[in-house]
């Protein structure tokens, strides 16, 4: 299935932060999905061929953003899906450890909308 161009899906355990993210890529015409851990958000790229790119939340409990992108990325249907990890652990070294890890791009918290809207513009043409 062809991935769609404005479908976002959202993984984060913190339902303030899901809402924000919504709320903002909404209004700039983006399809939102969302889902507050990692395993449900890897159950969804499963079910839902269409999706664009994802955001992850790389600090959640059960598993984190680096295991599910690891996941992700072991699977060859959903290996191409960009993934910008998201964290508020904004230390040194944590841009590179999230683009190691198979992360396309890195965005730290609190979200810069406008650096997020032009990564998803210019980096991912959604």
């Amino acid at each position: 299935m062809e991935s769609s161009a404005k479908k976002v899906l959202i993984i984060d355990d913190d339902n303030r932060n899901i809402y924000a993210l919504r709320m903002v890529l909404k209004t700039k015409g983006f399809d939102c999905i969302t889902a507050t851990d990692a395993q449900t958000g890897l159950q969804l790229l499963e079910q839902q061929g269409d999706i664009g790119v994802v955001l992850m939340d790389m600090m959640m409990p059960d598993m984190d953003g680096y295991e599910a992108i690891a996941r992700l990325r072991e699977n060859h249907a959903m290996d191409h899906i960009p993934v910008i990890a998201v964290t508020a652990q904004a230390m040194v070294g944590d841009r590179e450890k999230c683009l190691a890890a198979g992360a396309a791009a890195y965005v730290p918290k609190p979200i810069d909308q406008d650096v997020l809207l032009d990564l998803l513009k210019n980096e991912f043409h959604m």
